[in-house]
C-alpha cells in the first residue's frame, strides 16, 4: 500500500489555490514519505515517464573536466566533487532530483508520523557490499552512529542531524535509532526536524563500509557500481565498472565501463582548448563568459535554476594586526550598503541569475518571507566607517583565481573603492585557498542549493558548527531556527524563517549578492548528465547514445 503522509493532501491543495509551487510540494511530500508518482499523483499528474527516456549503450569511456581533490571521510567532505567521487565506490541512502523529488536508493522507502519525531527507515532488500556482505538495518543504525559523532573535526553530518546527537556526550543519543528487524529502522527524535531526509541526500552523507580509509581510496569497499582504479589529486580520478551491482535490476545502468575525471585548473580557457583538442567529453560546470562560448562549439547545454550562490563573508573572530575588524556590525553593515548586488551579478556572473538579499534564503525555498533589502547606499557606508573609526582601514578581500568568484569579488572590490573605503585584492590558487578558506578575514566562497533553506541557515549559520565561515554566533538565531527546524508546514515555518532573514540583515552577516543558475556543456551523443541542482554527478545514469 502506498503510503501517504497525513500532510500531503493538503499541500496539493495548496498547489491547486496557487500558494505552493509544484516544486516545493514534490520536496515536501517526497521527504515526508510518499513516493514520487504518488505524489504526482496528488497533483493529478503523471510522474516523468522514465521507459521514454534514451536508455545508454554499454560500455565505452566518458571523460569529464572536474577539479580532483583528495577521498576524504565522507562525512567531512566539504566540495561537491569529493562527493563526486565518493559517489562512484560508495551509495547514498537518498538521492535528491532536479524536480524536487527525493528518491529511494539504499532504502526502499521511509515514513514519516504526522509531527516528524518519528521515522521509519524501510532498507532496499538485495542491497550488498563490493565484498558480498548483505547491506542490512544493523548497517544503516551503524551509519546513523558514524554520522552523529560531534567530535569527530570537520563532521558535518553531526550538524546536519544535531537533533539526534546528544549534547552532553556528543554522540548518538542513546536509543533513537533502533533496528526493528533485518530490513527496518525506526528513529525516534526527541524533537520535530523536517530535514532528516534532505540530509541524508546531501554529498557529505555518502555510506561507508565500516573498514573505509581516506588514506587507502583504491581498497575502498561500498556499495557503489565502479571502483576507483586511480587517483591523482590535481590531476585525475579513474573509475571501472564492478562486473556486478546490486543495483542494475532496481536503478538501471552501469553503462558505461570507464569514468575519466580530468583536473584542467580552475582557468576555463583550458577546459575550451581541451575541448576543441578532443580531450574531454563534458565539463563539469560552465561558468561565467565561457557559456556563450561553449555554445558556439557545438555542444549542447544543459541548465537549472538553483538557491547555489556566492557569499563575500566577514569572519567575525578573525584578528588583523591586532584588531577584530568585523567584529563591529557597522563595519560589516557599511561594506553591504556601499555593494550594488545587481552589478556584481552582471559583472561577476554575466548576469545569469537574479540579484539575493543579503540573507541566504532565496525565493526558491518554500519557506522564503520578502523583507526589506539593505539599501545600496555609498555615501551612507563610509559615513558608518567613519563612526566606526574604521574609515581608512584597508580591507583584505581573498577569492580563488578561477573566472566568476574572481570576478565577481573584482566587483565587490570596485563598489568599495568607488566608496572611498580602501580595499585590497588577493587572488590565490584554489590549492592555496581551499586549505584557508575557513580563516579569511575577508574573501569569497561558493554554496551549494539544498532543498530548505533551514538546512543552509543550519550548515552556514548555526553558532559553533564546522562550516561556519562567518564567526557569527546569536542565540537567537539558533532558538530561532530550531523552532523552524521542527515545522513542517511552510507556511508556519516561514514567519520563523521571515525571523531568520531579518536577524541576519541586522547583524550584517554577509554580503550575498546573487542566485546562479547553473550549466553544464557536454558532447552530443551524451545521455543521463544534466547539470544537476546540486553538482552531483550519477555514475549509474550516464552513458553514450546507441
Amino acid at each position: 500500500m502506498t503510503h501517504i503522509h497525513p500532510a500531503a493532501p493538503a499541500l496539493a491543495r495548496e498547489v491547486a489555490d496557487g500558494t505552493l509551487s509544484r516544486r516545493e510540494f514534490l520536496t515536501r511530500a517526497t521527504a515526508l514519505g510518499v513516493a514520487a508518482p504518488a505524489a504526482y499523483a496528488l497533483l493529478g499528474l503523471n510522474a516523468p515517464a522514465v521507459a521514454q527516456q534514451a536508455i545508454p549503450a554499454q560500455g565505452g569511456t566518458l571523460r569529464m573536466q572536474m577539479s580532483v581533490r583528495a577521498i576524504k571521510d565522507p562525512r567531512t567532505a566539504d566540495w561537491s566533487e569529493i562527493g563526486n567521487l565518493l559517489r562512484g565506490p560508495l551509495d547514498y541512502m537518498v538521492q535528491y532530483n532536479n524536480d524536487g523529488t527525493f528518491t529511494p536508493m539504499l532504502l526502499e522507502a521511509w515514513e514519516v508520523n504526522e509531527d516528524a519525531t518519528e521515522y521509519v527507515l524501510r532498507v532496499r532488500p538485495g542491497v550488498t557490499w563490493s565484498n558480498g556482505e548483505a547491506f542490512t538495518a544493523s548497517d544503516v543504525a551503524r551509519t546513523f552512529e558514524y554520522w552523529c559523532d560531534s567530535e569527530v573535526e570537520g563532521n558535518t553530518m553531526a550538524s546536519r542531524l544535531s537533533v539526534l546527537v546528544d549534547e552532553a556526550t556528543g554522540a548518538l543519543i542513546e536509543g533513537s535509532v533502533e533496528v526493528v528487524d533485518d530490513l527496518t529502522v525506526r528513529l525516534y527524535l526527541p524533537r520535530p526536524d523536517i530535514t532528516i531526509i534532505p540530509s541524508m541526500a546531501d554529498y557529505p552523507a555518502a555510506v561507508p563500509h565500516p573498514t573505509f580509509d581516506p588514506g587507502d581510496p583504491a581498497a575502498i569497499v561500498g556499495t557503489g557500481a565502479y571502483t576507483l582504479a586511480e587517483l591523482e589529486v590535481g590531476q585525475r580520478a579513474v573509475f571501472e565498472r564492478r562486473e556486478s551491482w546490486w543495483g542494475t535490476e532496481v536503478h538501471g545502468g552501469p553503462y558505461l565501463d570507464r569514468i575519466e575525471f580530468l583536473d584542467y585548473g580552475t582557468d576555463p580557457a583550458s577546459w575550451l582548448a581541451a575541448a576543441e583538442a578532443g580531450e574531454l567529453d563534458i565539463l563539469y560546470e560552465t561558468t561565467g563568459e565561457f557559456i556563450e562560448v561553449f555554445d558556439t562549439i557545438g555542444w549542447e547545454k544543459s541548465d537549472v535554476v538553483t538557491s547555489a550562490t556566492l557569499t563575500v563573508r566577514f569572519n567575525q573572530l578573525a584578528e588583523v594586526d591586532g584588531i577584530r575588524p568585523y567584529a563591529d556590525p557597522r563595519v560589516r553593515r557599511a561594506l553591504i550598503m556601499a555593494t550594488d548586488n545587481e552589478l556584481v551579478l552582471e559583472l561577476g556572473y554575466s548576469g545569469l541569475g537574479a540579484p539575493a538579499e543579503n540573507h541566504h534564503v532565496a525565493p526558491i525555498h518554500p519557506e522564503y518571507a520578502e523583507i526589506p533589502n539593505i539599501p545600496h547606499d555609498p555615501d551612507g557606508a563610509r559615513a558608518l566607517l567613519e563612526e566606526a573609526g574604521m574609515a581608512d582601514f584597508e580591507h583584505e578581500l581573498v577569492s580563488i583565481d578561477d573566472d566568476w568568484r574572481r570576478n565577481s569579488s573584482d566587483a565587490v572590490a570596485a563598489q568599495l573603492r568607488d566608496a572611498g573605503i580602501p580595499v585590497r585584492r588577493v587572488v590565490a590558487p584554489g590549492s592555496t585557498f581551499w586549505n584557508n578558506w575557513l580563516q579569511y578575514p575577508f574573501s569569497s566562497t561558493n554554496w551549494n542549493h539544498r532543498p530548505l533553506a533551514v538546512q543552509i541557515l543550519n550548515l552556514a549559520y548555526r553558532s559553533g558548527v564546522p562550516w561556519n565561515e562567518t564567526g557569527f554566533s546569536s542565540e537567537e538565531f539558533d532558538r530561532v531556527l530550531d523552532a523552524a527546524l521542527s515545522v513542517a508546514d511552510a507556511d508556519q515555518r516561514r514567519e520563523h524563517a521571515r525571523r531568520l532573514e531579518e536577524i541576519m540583515l541586522e547583524e550584517a552577516v554577509t554580503i550575498q549578492p546573487y542566485w546562479r543558475a547553473l550549466y553544464r556543456h557536454m558532447r552530443p551523443g551524451i545521455i543521463g548528465a544534466d547539470m544537476h541542482i546540486s553538482f552531483e554527478v550519477h555514475p549509474t545514469k550516464i552513458g553514450f547514445d546507441a
